[in-house]
């Protein structure tokens, strides 16, 4: 039977685990609205181009545990790539986003994974992410071909809409059970909760780590 995942409010306690997930895809695609939305509930029209990195946080109870996911959202634009590629250093999910009405977007995943796969860890695991989809008089990206190019890369795909809010929680839930399965299951060795040496995301459980906050625009 799959387990059951649950959104918790991020203060109600100590996290036992912290992992980091990245959001890529091209300037413009919408990635700071996705991440706003499912963070804050909320979505700017005039939002502007990300600057650098910035940082959100949810959390997660699954199997009784407590899961802190740091979500990054990286820069587009290319004048940018050599402060969004240090980011990609211990980050256990990859979220690429590509816009269904910008077909440049589309064809640059592939880019984009290509990135992932030489910068991230060996273990990320990687999901697609069709934005926009409330576009449908101006999509150029058919859900075929997009599900049919997710399958040759391997990777999951999902359509989502950060203007209405369809499929955004869905989206990060899909691609945390599949980063909970993949990465943080397997390296338990107890009830407890202890991780293996080699594991990165192991944080200290006696004592809440403070991270620091940027409200994205």
């Amino acid at each position: 039977m799959e387990a059951k995942i649950e959104e918790v409010d991020d203060n109600s306690e100590v996290e036992n685990f912290s992992i980091k997930m990245v959001i890529v895809g091209d300037s413009g695609v919408g990635k700071s609205n996705i991440l706003t939305r499912y963070v804050n509930d909320k979505f700017a029209i005039d939002s502007k181009s990300t600057v650098g990195v910035e940082l959100s946080t949810k959390t997660y109870k699954i199997e009784n545990k407590l899961i802190k996911m740091h979500l990054w959202d990286t820069a587009g634009q290319e004048r940018y790539k050599s402060i969004t590629a240090a980011y990609y250093k211990g980050a256990k999910g990859a979220m690429i986003v590509y816009d269904i009405t910008n077909r440049q977007s589309y064809e640059n995943v592939s880019k984009w994974l290509g990135e992932i796969k030489e910068l991230a860890d060996k273990t990320i695991c990687i999901m697609m992410v069709g934005n926009k989809a409330d576009l449908t008089e101006q999509r150029v990206v058919s859900q075929e071909e997009s599900i049919n190019k997710a399958k040759e890369l391997g990777i999951p795909i999902m359509e989502t809409s950060a203007l209405d809010s369809s499929n955004i929680h869905e989206a990060f839930k899909k691609l945390f059970a599949v980063i909970y399965t993949s990465n943080i299951k397997p390296n338990l060795v107890n009830q407890d909760g202890e991780f293996k040496d080699n594991m990165a995301v192991k944080i200290n459980t006696n004592k809440q780590i403070p991270i620091k906050k940027k409200c994205c625009k």
